[in-house]
């Protein structure tokens, strides 16, 4: 570079820096000045040999991150220090953490060390990794939960400025954001980053449909400003004469959300109705904001008719991100759907920039995170402890509970409780307490018993019936929707397979004794492998549940001599790939598709279009004349099949048949005698862990007729519980009908 460049280019470093400064949110004191200037003078110590992509100064990256974090999410001085040094330790061996901390002090250098731990993980496309990596990234939010704030500042920059990249890495690093990014910064209340990050994601992974809605919103911009105009001309008058203080914009919907309307209204641009919204915002103190609020619904529905349905109230309820406004949607001018948000200017701030909005109006500094923030974390740090839970799964049920709308509904005490749209009674019993869902029995909505299943509405009364007989069941999985719920419902089934599993071992043990073999290591593998299973947790649990029964076993035995050639074999092949190997693990884990509610066992077969795989999230679509085709959720031709053809859609799941359960009907007879059914009933529940649906029993002179329906894992443990209830004294004939 020329000295002429080098000079230029200083002087839009200082100017940058000046900017900065100017934008911030916070006023900034002396003190707070001088931090802001040291920090800025390291970042460009730091990183004075370093370009980007593009081939402008490194620095200037630091710099904008920090202008994010100070504009947009309006954090303090401490924020704004870690900010511009978010890379300095990662990019230059010359400064530690320790260096950091001896200039800038505890706390920025704590935010500094959490961020260069997150930029240092794997950057891998592999999604179970990078589901892994946004674990490990969230178990910063131990140290301080503005680190993951700026690491969205600092991947809103990276986005902005992805031009001068190779187009695979541009759709990755979309990928990526549109996967973590997005959502984590959509729960923080950072509304306006989310957007943005959702919109830039789009324009990278899918640049023919962005494009193609930028250019359409832009020819139609020009009617929208004259229909906004047309829609505030009828209700000014009116706001006027009450003498509010207010101001009234339209505010586009963003690309990503109108695209998200398209796909699941299955139509065309032209077709979305509510393309934009009007926002009222009023000046109010905090005492009549509420009444403010109404006031001005009123004055817009006496004008415009409301959809009743439509209205959400989250003044009188915030979000659990701590937005506040009024939405309804009325028939505006030229009878069209227009949403009217109707927010003070404090809501409409904290909308803006989430909880840096709280601190400000609740005077208090950065260090003091609003409460639903702590909740929140609390929340989160419960679920990352969890270490059993597939990160995957993790990722997805998080992501779920961040997206899903929130419901509003009540406790028999009149507590309000908050839980995502299609929520159930078991979600609701878990977010009372571990104790109160794990022994949930049933429950009662508005005074009516309901299934486990029921979906719960806004304004519901909910009662939670317990007993503690009760235990969950893998069908409880189908119900819950909540991570919370889910990942306690999966944790008590593991431990209760494990203890399936040790009764399974021990009877492993007597009956290879019977056949003259040892339980060792050598005669488990040997067996995992004839069984085609992945774990000998899957051979004890099967053994447990009597899937693998004593004729098995013999065949094992017979066929041993060539299990083991077969095993020796297998050992000294070539390693099977990684692809293999996940798709035999899928394989034996979801071995069984069954079809509808009700789960039954269909012919089938697997659409060439998309090659399901056991373990694919399906459904079935009924043709003509070849019966059930099967085709995977994300099928190119899905989207059309369930458009036009919804009615010949039929709900398919891949199963692992050793957990499936089945409804089985068994009548008794015999003599009656006191304590009889408390026998039978003892004998199913107790000793043997089967849950019964309905009992009857009829007593004629002395001789006793019964019904029972039972849920079994197979014909093996109803054949077991058949032989069991016959040696109960008293009981003459027992059948399965």
């Amino acid at each position: 570079m020329t000295e002429e460049a080098i000079e230029k280019e200083n002087a839009e470093i200082a100017k940058a820096y000046k900017e900065l400064l100017k934008v911030s949110y916070r006023s900034l004191s002396a003190k707070d000045k001088k931090l802001i200037r040291s920090a800025f003078d390291v970042a460009v110590d730091a990183h004075k040999d370093q370009r980007r992509k593009s081939g402008e100064a490194y620095i200037f990256h630091p710099i904008a991150v920090a202008k994010i974090v100070a504009q947009e999410i309006g954090l303090d001085a401490t924020s704004i220090a870690a900010a511009l040094l978010h890379d300095v330790v990662e990019d230059n061996e010359n400064y530690t953490i320790a260096d950091i901390e001896r200039l800038f002090g505890e706390t920025v250098a704590r935010i500094v060390d959490g961020l260069t731990k997150i930029s240092s993980l794997k950057k891998e496309a592999d999604v179970s990794l990078q589901a892994e990596n946004f674990r490990k990234m969230l178990l910063t939010l131990n140290d301080d939960v503005r680190v993951i704030i700026i690491k969205i500042a600092d991947r809103l920059h990276n986005m902005q400025t992805m031009d001068s990249m190779r187009s695979n890495k541009q759709v990755k690093i979309a990928s990526e954001t549109l996967y973590i990014y997005a959502p984590l910064a959509h729960r923080i209340g950072l509304y306006n980053i989310k957007t943005e990050l959702e919109d830039l994601g789009l324009k990278y992974t899918e640049p023919d449909v962005y494009n193609d809605i930028l250019n359409k919103m832009e020819e139609t911009k020009e009617d929208q400003s004259i229909y906004i105009k047309d829609f505030s001309k009828v209700i000014e008058d009116s706001l006027n004469s009450e003498g509010l203080n207010y101001e009234i914009k339209g505010r586009p919907k963003s690309i990503y959300s109108i695209r998200r309307k398209m796909i699941k209204q299955g139509v065309v641009f032209d077709e979305v109705y509510d393309k934009f919204a009007v926002r009222i915002i009023y000046k109010s103190d905090e005492a009549n904001e509420k009444f403010l609020a109404w006031k001005i619904y009123s004055i817009v529905t006496d004008h415009f008719t409301p959809n009743p349905t439509r209205l959400r109230d989250w003044i009188s309820s915030p979000k659990s991100t701590g937005y506040e406004a009024l939405h309804i949607t009325v028939v505006g001018p030229q009878q069209k759907w227009v949403e009217v948000q109707i927010r003070s200017e404090r809501m409409n701030e904290i909308a803006e920039k989430g909880y840096a909005a709280h601190y400000k109006y609740k005077q208090g500094t950065s260090a003091n995170i609003d409460d639903a923030l702590d909740t929140w974390v609390d929340k989160l740090q419960e679920a990352l402890e969890n270490n059993e839970t597939n990160a995957v799964d993790f990722v997805e049920q998080f992501k779920l509970n961040l997206y899903s709308k929130e419901i509003f509904v009540f406790s028999p005490l009149g507590d309000l409780k908050k839980l995502p749209k299609g929520a159930t009674p078991l979600d609701f019993a878990f977010s009372i307490h571990t104790e109160v869902g794990m022994h949930t029995r049933g429950a009662r909505v508005n005074g009516k018993l309901v299934p486990l299943s029921h979906e719960l509405q806004s304004g519901d009364r909910v009662e939670i019936l317990t007993s503690d007989s009760a235990k969950p069941n893998s069908n409880w999985l189908d119900y819950a929707k909540t991570a919370r719920a889910r990942s306690k419902i999966k944790s008590s089934l593991k431990d209760e397979n494990k203890a399936i599993a040790e009764d399974g071992k021990e009877i492993l043990r007597r009956k290879l004794k019977q056949l003259k073999l040892t339980l060792n290591e050598k005669t488990v593998n040997e067996l995992v492998s004839y069984f085609k299973l992945s774990t000998s947790l899957d051979l004890f649990y099967r053994v447990g549940i009597g899937s693998i029964d004593n004729k098995m076993l013999k065949e094992f035995a017979a066929s041993r001599s060539n299990a083991i050639v077969s095993f020796i074999k297998n050992r000294i092949r070539k390693p099977d790939t990684p692809k293999d190997i996940d798709k035999e693990e899928i394989t034996s884990k979801y071995d069984m598709l069954v079809f509808g509610k009700e789960e039954e066992r269909l012919n089938y077969t697997l659409s060439n279009c998309c090659s399901a795989i056991p373990g694919d999230k399906v459904f079935g679509f009924v043709t003509i004349n070849d019966g059930i085709k099967v085709h995977k959720n994300n099928c190119p031709n899905a989207l059309s099949l369930q458009s036009n053809y919804a009615y010949r859609i039929m709900q398919a799941k891949w199963i692992d048949s050793s957990k499936q359960e089945y409804t089985s009907q068994i009548t008794l007879s015999g003599i009656d005698d006191l304590g009889l059914v408390n026998d039978i009933t003892k004998m199913i529940s107790s000793n043997m862990h089967v849950n019964m649906k309905s009992i009857s029993f009829t007593s004629d002179d002395g001789v006793f007729s019964g019904k029972i329906t039972v849920v079994v894992k197979n014909k093996n443990m109803l054949k077991k519980l058949i032989d069991n209830l016959k040696k109960i004294n008293g009981i003459h004939k027992v059948t399965r009908v």
